[in-house]
């Protein structure tokens, strides 16, 4: 599904990226892990359009997409959770999952997938009508992430889902992920500080240090890894 090949990638003189190259396949869960500054948002932007690739190839099912636009990109079904949120914070709760349905399938869809949203996450069904803002923190998680699976992604980016929340939070919205790509064959990319999380959710997972992944392997193999353990899990 999502190919990524050699990708170089910074802002202005200044590079952040070096040679990145991984791949994900329909119905998988991969974690990209690392710690803060090591580059996993600028790969992020870089993969949905947000800054241009300086080189290298980002290819989803098959068609180039590194000089395509965000807007593009999103056509092609790659959804990203943005870290932060980035919700309508004065618009209800509904309008901001009714934002999600960004596109005619999306939109002739929304009913069916509107209650599928309220049974992920049943207090987004109780907060309908209240405006996004005055959510706790976990629930405008909660939203973020319901509005996304609501444009109905082939590739869902979770950009730093544990940011902030409690770990009972983290683990319902992992949850609902995971179950996504079990049963509807949605491709998942977890960008994770949280090692632990990540590889418990995961079946594969890259290490990025200092723009460049040094590690790759499944989540059991990452987990028993000695500088994993040392760098990452404290162990």
């Amino acid at each position: 599904m999502l190919k990524v090949e050699g990708l170089k990638a910074g802002y202005g003189a200044i590079n952040i990226l070096w040679d990145i190259s991984f791949e994900i396949a329909d119905g998988e869960i991969v974690a990209i892990l690392g710690s803060n500054g090591a580059g996993k948002t600028t790969m992020v932007r870089a993969i949905t359009g947000m800054i241009r690739p300086s080189a290298g190839s980002v290819q989803f099912n098959g068609e180039e997409l590194a000089k395509k636009s965000s807007r593009a990109i999103l056509d092609h079904g790659i959804i990203q959770v943005p870290e932060g949120r980035q919700i309508f914070t004065e618009m209800s709760v509904l309008e901001n999952l009714e934002m999600g349905a960004f596109n005619k399938q999306a939109k002739a869809a929304f009913d069916k997938n509107l209650e599928m949203a309220y049974t992920w996450f049943p207090k987004l069904k109780e907060r309908s009508k209240q405006a996004a803002g005055t959510l706790s923190g976990g629930e405008q998680q909660m939203l973020a992430v319901a509005r996304a699976l609501i444009g109905m992604p082939k590739l869902l980016i979770l950009d730093e889902p544990s940011l902030g929340l409690a770990p009972n939070i983290v683990d319902d919205i992992l949850a609902v992920a995971a179950s996504m790509a079990r049963k509807d064959g949605i491709a998942v990319m977890l960008v994770e500080q949280d090692i632990t999380k990540a590889l418990a959710c995961a079946d594969r997972g890259y290490v990025i240090e200092n723009g460049h992944i040094s590690l790759s392997g499944t989540s059991r193999e990452l987990e028993s890894n000695e500088h994993v353990k040392k760098a990452y899990l404290g162990i």
